[in-house]
C-alpha cells in the first residue's frame, strides 16, 4: 500500500481534488471559492470518466511487460486518466524502479508536458522527486521519474491525525525553501498538495511532479508564486489539524465548516503551535486578504521562508527512555543491594551468600588469592613507608607544592581525544543547483584518492552571496557528540579556502544558515584545514560550510575556476 502511493502522481486523485492554482479572473475571495468549487467539479467528472475538447485522446495500448526504448519494462499501471497513463516501471540498464507518464505524442499536451519535465530535470534539486529521462518516441511521449519505496505520502501520514509540531515545522520549513529555490529558476509546480509531498525514511521531505503534474493537467496561473504558496500554507494547516482548509473534502480530509470562513488552526484543534498557526494562515492569503490579525501575508515562497526564519526555532522532543523490565534488573540495579528494611517493622530476608568454593580448583584459587593479598599488603607498606620518609624529608621545603582535591576538580589537562563516527552525509544547498551529491560518501570512506568536488565558478575566491552563498556538506554523527575539530583534506591550494562548521538540527537544506550554531571557521591557502570550536557544542549533524574557493586550472572533469574538493575528513571530540 505504502509503494503503491508513493508510486502515484497527484494526477491519480480524482476524489475531491481541491484546485490550489489560482485562476485568471481571481478578484475576490468569493470568486476564488467559486473558481475552487468548479474546479473540484471538473476533477470528479475526469475521474469518472468525462473527457472534454482535446483530452478526449485515446491512451496507447499498453500492457504489463511492454518496453520503452528497449529500457524500461511497465509492470503496474497507476493512473489512466485525461488521455495519459502513469506506471510503475523497472529500468532494465540500471535495475532500479522508475515511474513514468505516457501520452500519445499528438495530445494537446504533449509539447507542454516535454518542455516542463526537461526544465525541471535541469534544476537538479534532490529535495525534488527527480525526473531521469524525457523522450518522444513512436508517436508517444514518455517522461520518466524517480520511485521512491521508501517514502510516505502526506496523505497517508494525515490518515492517523495531525503532525507533530517538530514533523509540521520541518516539513513546512523544507517545501518553503525548495519551492523559493524553483521559483528563483522560473519553475512552478502549481498542483502542490498532500499527493504531491512525500517524506523518506530519513525524514527529508520531497516533492514530486514539479511543473509537470501542472503540464498533465493543463493548469495555469498568472501569479505562480501566490498560488504555489497558498498551496503550502493549506498543507500546513492540513499538518497542523487533519482538515483541509477550504469546504469541500479532499485528500482523505474534512473541509471546514460551510459559511464560517477560515478559521485558524489552533481554534480548530486544541494545543496547535500558535506560531505555526499564525504562519499557514499568513500563506492562506487570498487578494491580500488573510486571518491574521497581526501580521503581514506572505505572498512568495521567498517570503515565507523569511518568516520561518524570524520565528523561534521548535526543536525536536527529548528521546524519552523507558527501563528495562524488572526481570532483567539485578538486585544492585533494583536499588535494595546495603540498604535497611524499606519499613520499620517489616523483617526482610538477607540473601544468602553463595557456599564456599570446596573443590581442589577451589581451594588452589583461595590459596592463590590469599598469596596475592599478602604480596599487595606488603607491597602497600613498603610504599607507604617509602613516602613517608619522602615527606619527611621534603617538609622543611616551603616552596612544595601540594595537590588537593580542588586542584583534581579544577586541573586543565586535556581530555582524552576521540575519533567520531560518521554515519551518513547530505549536500547542503542554499540556492540553486546541488554539486555532485552521489560523490558525498568519498569524504569519509578514509580512501584520499577519492573526494567529492564542487562546480567550477568564474568569480572568486569568495563566492557570490546573491547567486551562491556557499556549499558545503551536512554530516550525520549518528547521536549528539561534543564536536572539538574537524580536519579536512582538500584538493586545491592557492588562494584561499574559506570553511566553516556549523552545528544544526537536521540534514535538511531547508534549515537556514541563521538558525544553525556557528562552531568555527578558518581560511587556508594550502590542501589542509583544521577548523577548532572554541566552545564544543552537541550536535548530532554538522555542516562543513565554504564560502570561498581557490583557483585551479582545469582537468578532465571541470573546466579552470574557482573550485575546491574534500578527499578525507575526519571530526574529533
Amino acid at each position: 500500500m505504502a509503494e503503491r502511493s508513493t508510486a502515484a502522481v497527484d494526477v491519480a486523485d480524482n476524489s475531491g481534488d481541491e484546485p490550489l492554482t489560482a485562476k485568471a479572473d481571481q478578484s475576490t475571495a468569493d470568486g476564488v471559492a467559486k473558481n475552487r468549487e468548479r474546479d473540484t467539479e471538473d476533477v470528479e467528472a475526469q475521474g469518472s470518466g468525462g473527457t472534454q475538447g482535446p483530452e478526449k485522446a485515446s491512451p496507447p495500448e499498453l500492457h504489463s511487460g511492454h518496453k520503452l526504448a528497449r529500457r524500461y519494462r511497465l509492470e503496474e499501471c497507476v493512473t489512466r486518466l485525461d488521455g495519459f497513463s502513469s506506471w510503475r516501471a523497472v529500468d532494465e540498464k540500471l535495475r532500479r524502479a522508475v515511474g513514468v507518464h505516457i501520452l500519445p505524442a499528438d495530445h494537446a499536451r504533449a509539447r507542454s508536458v516535454l518542455a516542463a519535465a526537461r526544465s525541471s530535470a535541469l534544476l537538479g534539486d534532490p529535495r525534488f522527486v527527480q525526473v531521469l529521462d524525457a523522450v518522444e518516441e513512436n508517436d508517444l511521449v514518455y517522461v520518466v521519474h524517480e520511485w521512491l519505496p521508501d517514502a510516505t505520502e502526506l496523505t497517508t501520514l494525515l490518515a492517523p491525525g495531525p503532525l507533530e509540531v517538530y514533523d509540521a515545522y520541518q516539513m513546512v520549513s523544507q517545501i518553503a525553501s525548495a519551492m523559493a529555490a524553483a521559483h528563483r529558476e522560473g519553475l512552478a509546480h502549481l498542483r502542490l498538495n498532500p499527493n504531491a509531498v512525500l517524506r523518506t525514511s530519513s525524514g527529508q521531505w520531497r516533492i514530486r511532479g514539479l511543473a509537470v503534474n501542472a503540464a498533465l493537467r493543463g493548469a495555469t496561473s498568472d501569479t505562480p508564486q501566490r498560488t504555489d504558496t497558498e498551496a503550502i500554507g493549506a498543507l500546513l494547516y492540513a499538518a497542523l489539524t487533519q482538515r483541509w482548509p477550504y469546504e469541500s473534502d479532499a485528500y482523505g480530509l474534512s473541509g471546514l465548516p460551510k459559511d464560517v470562513g477560515l478559521i485558524a488552526p489552533d481554534q480548530v484543534r486544541a494545543g496547535v503551535h500558535r506560531g505555526l498557526s499564525e504562519l499557514s494562515m499568513r500563506a492562506l492569503a487570498n487578494d491580500g486578504a488573510t486571518a491574521s490579525r497581526h501580521e503581514t501575508p506572505c505572498t512568495t515562497p521567498e517570503e515565507l521562508v523569511k518568516a520561518i526564519g524570524e520565528m523561534p526555532r521548535i526543536r525536536p522532543p527529548e528521546p524519552s527512555f523507558t527501563a528495562p523490565p524488572d526481570y532483567q534488573r539485578t538486585t544492585y540495579q533494583q536499588g535494595t543491594y546495603g540498604r535497611g528494611p524499606a519499613h520499620p517493622g517489616i523483617t526482610q530476608s538477607v540473601p544468602t551468600p553463595p557456599p564456599p568454593l570446596q573443590s581442589r580448583t577451589g581451594k588452589a584459587l583461595k590459596w592463590a588469592v590469599s598469596a596475592l593479598l599478602i604480596a599487595a599488603l606488603g607491597l602497600g607498606s613498603w610504599q607507604l613507608a617509602d613516602a613517608l620518609m619522602d615527606q619527611g624529608n621534603k617538609a622543611d621545603d616551603t616552596g612544595n607544592t601540594q595537590t588537593t582535591d580542588e586542584d583534581d576538580k579544577n586541573s586543565t589537562a586535556p581530555k582524552p581525544v576521540k575519533t567520531l563516527s560518521i554515519r551518513g552525509a547530505q549536500e547542503y544547498v542554499a540556492t540553486g543547483q546541488a554539486q555532485h551529491p552521489a560523490d558525498v560518501g568519498k569524504t569519509y570512506d578514509s580512501d584520499s584518492s577519492t573526494y567529492w568536488r564542487t562546480a567550477s565558478y568564474k568569480d572568486g575566491p569568495t563566492m557570490n552571496p546573491a547567486f551562491k552563498p556557499g556549499v558545503g556538506i551536512v554530516y550525520d554523527l549518528g547521536s549528539e557528540e561534543e564536536v572539538s575539530t574537524a580536519s579536512i583534506g582538500l584538493l586545491f591550494g592557492g588562494d584561499h579556502t574559506k570553511v566553516t562548521l556549523y552545528a544544526t538540527d537536521s540534514m535538511s537544506s531547508s534549515v537556514p544558515l541563521t538558525s544553525m550554531t556557528k562552531l568555527g571557521s578558518v581560511k587556508t591557502t594550502g590542501t589542509t584545514a583544521k577548523v577548532s570550536v572554541a566552545k564544543p557544542v552537541k550536535s548530532r549533524y554538522v555542516l562543513v560550510w565554504f564560502t570561498a574557493l581557490p583557483y585551479a586550472p582545469g582537468d578532465t572533469y571541470s573546466n579552470s575556476g574557482y573550485k575546491q574538493a574534500i578527499t578525507d575528513l575526519k571530526f574529533t571530540g
